[in-house]
Order: C-alpha cells, then sequence, then structure tokens
C-alpha cells in the first residue's frame, strides 16, 4: 500500500513558531525520509472561510504568507504538492455525502469544536460551516489516502472523529475508504507550545505569538517580555521550570551546541534547570539566552522567506501545479465512493436493470 501524508494549515495569518515545531518540521523531516509515496500540503481556505465569511480578503492575502513560510521552512515543491483547499471541489462534494454518517451530538462533543467555540465566542451563532469542520477536514484526508496526518496534539480529536467516519462509510459501503494515522512531534514540549503571555496555546486571534517571518528585533523584544515563574521574584529565589514558557520554548529550540556557542557556562539543559530551580539565575539571563537561540534557529527560515519574496510569480506557478495534481487525486477517490455508494449512475451500466 502507497504510504501518503497529507497536512495543513489555515491562511489566517503567517505562521508562528508554534506551527514550525507543532507541524512543520516534523513535515520537512518526513518529506525528506524517502519513506512515503505522496506528500499533499494543503492550504486550507475554505476552512478558513468559515469563520471569516465575512472577510475573505485577509483570507486571500494570507495564502501567499502561508506559501512562503512553507518553503522558507524547507517544503521542497519536488517532493511535495502544495496546494489550495478550495481549488479542489472533490473536497466539497466529500464533504456532504460524510455528513449523512455523522450526528449533530458527535460534533458537538469534539473537544477541539468545544474549545475553538468557545475561543471565538461562537457559543449563541455558530456558523453551519464551522460547526461542521471536522467533517470536512475528514474529506481533506480521505480524498487523497491519506496513510499519515501529521499534525499538533491539539488536532488529535479530528482525526479520531475522521477514522469513525472512515469506519463507519466502510462497514456501510464497503471498504473503500483509508484508515489514517496521526504522527505528533516526537519532542513532547513541541506538542503545544504556550504564548509568550503564559496562556496555553498560542495564537494569532490572542498576538502572543513570534512569527517565522518577525525580524530580529522584534523576536528579541517578544522574548524579553515574555511570562516566566511569577514567584521568582528574586534572583536568589528558586524558580520553578515546569509550566514556564521560557524554560518549555528551550526544550523545544535548544540544541547542547548552543550552549557551547552563546552559554559554555552550562553544559546543557538540566544544568541551566537546576540552577534555576535551586535560585540564584535571573530571568534576564535565561531570556537573553532564548533568544540567542531563537535567532540562530530563526534566521536562516526568514533569510530563504526574502529570497521567494522575490520570486512570487513562482510561488504562484508552485501552487497552481500543486492544486492541478491535488484535484487529479481526488477525483479517483470521489468516483470511488460515488461507485460504493451506488450514485454513479451514468458509469453504471446495471443502472437500467
Amino acid at each position: 500500500m502507497s504510504k501518503i501524508i497529507l497536512t495543513g494549515d489555515r491562511p489566517t495569518g503567517r505562521l508562528h513558531v508554534g506551527h514550525y515545531v507543532g507541524s512543520l518540521k516534523e513535515r520537512v523531516k518526513l518529506q525528506n525520509s524517502g519513506e512515503y509515496d505522496e506528500i499533499y500540503i494543503m492550504i486550507a481556505d475554505a476552512q478558513a472561510l468559515t469563520d471569516n465569511a465575512e472577510h475573505p480578503e485577509k483570507v486571500r492575502q494570507n495564502i501567499m504568507n502561508v506559501a512562503l513560510d512553507y518553503l522558507a521552512c524547507g517544503i521542497d515543491p519536488e517532493k511535495c504538492h502544495i496546494f489550495i483547499q478550495s481549488m479542489v471541489p472533490e473536497l466539497t462534494e466529500l464533504t456532504f455525502y460524510y455528513m449523512n454518517l455523522v450526528t449533530v451530538s458527535r460534533v458537538q462533543r469534539n473537544p477541539t469544536v468545544k474549545a475553538e467555540i468557545q475561543q471565538r465566542n461562537f457559543e449563541a451563532s455558530i456558523p453551519v460551516g464551522f460547526f461542521c469542520y471536522p467533517i470536512s477536514q475528514a474529506a481533506d484526508i480521505t480524498a487523497f489516502r491519506a496513510t499519515t496526518v501529521p499534525v499538533g496534539e491539539d488536532q488529535m480529536p479530528m482525526i479520531e472523529q475522521c477514522k469513525e467516519i472512515v469506519h463507519k462509510f466502510n462497514s456501510v459501503y464497503g471498504e473503500t475508504l483509508t484508515d489514517p494515522e496521526i504522527v505528533l512531534p516526537s519532542n513532547k514540549s513541541c506538542l503545544r507550545l504556550p504564548g509568550i503571555d503564559g496562556k496555553a496555546k498560542m495564537s494569532k486571534s490572542l498576538g502572543n505569538c513570534i512569527y517565522l517571518s518577525d525580524e530580529e528585533d522584534v523576536i528579541k523584544k517578544k522574548v524579553m517580555s515574555m511570562f516566566t515563574d511569577p514567584n521568582h521574584l528574586r534572583v536568589e529565589d528558586p524558580g520553578q521550570v515546569e509550566g514556564n514558557p521560557v524554560f518549555i520554548y528551550l526544550e523545544a529550540f535548544c540544541k547542547d551546541e548552543y550552549f557551547e556557542e552563546f552559554w559554555p557556562e552550562y553544559k546543557n539543559l538540566d544544568e541551566l534547570k537546576a540552577h534555576y530551580q535551586r535560585g540564584g539565575l535571573g530571568d534576564v539571563k535565561v531570556k537573553k539566552f532564548l533568544n540567542k537561540v531563537l535567532q540562530a534557529e530563526l534566521a536562516p527560515i526568514r533569510a530563504r522567506r526574502k529570497e521567494w519574496e522575490r520570486k512570487l510569480p513562482e510561488v504562484f506557478a508552485i501552487l497552481k501545479e500543486g492544486s492541478k495534481a491535488a484535484e487529479a487525486k481526488a477525483a479517483e477517490t470521489l468516483q470511488d465512493v460515488k461507485a460504493a455508494m451506488r450514485i454513479n449512475y451514468f458509469d453504471d451500466e446495471d443502472f437500467l436493470n
């Protein structure tokens, strides 16, 4: 059986370091592993419109931003199909058929949907499109026969719901759809990077992100303003590393060689943590080190992004080609789905019998 990846992001803004450690870095690693036959990376504009229907220009403007961030992080258009969701109409038709296999109460129980409804203050008036986006996501995954879906931890309930739809469809209509597996980042600190304000999740809408395209001075300013241990008031006080955003970021980004380069007083992160926990180490020093680590990690990404910004017609061509390949793949799956459901009337010679 072919090994196929489907993954993607909503184009509601530039991508941030949470996206990078949560899924982008993993995608590049999987892309370069040589283990996969096909890789589809989706810019989910139709999904973004479910809660931005009145501001389509926001989604339109950010399609190129997301594409640039992909290319800057090392997504290779020679190895992956980068495509725009709305350019593959088969996804909408698949969503419509899958809606009949899911109950309203099941979607309501989805923890990701519940959390996002709350975050967007949709309690009183949830757009139907937004409410149904777990079903739309199942269409995206199954349309490409994805065997592997690399995402952040917050998307696990979506993949579970997708698997339920696959099992229900196959039990009703016969073995047709492929059952996908989720791939989480191997570094546990990367599962969900907190915002710089200490909030549980880094979010564009909360304005607590460090963006991949942020300039050097902007990154420094954001790092130096980061939330730390609120009880670590004096340098000599023992500090808490669990739940401390500065240390969570260091766990996600730091390599031992950065200590050698930027802070040779310590051999590794464990030594730094131990000093902070016993007291005698100030937050400012730790933040200055984190700033150097982030600058080292993000400088090459920012430089590649600027190169691609000078070649926008090439980026446009990559998206057009990727969308064409994605539509061809989704059309094959849709044909199989309609045949299984026996609604392929004009392709079915037995229709009149």
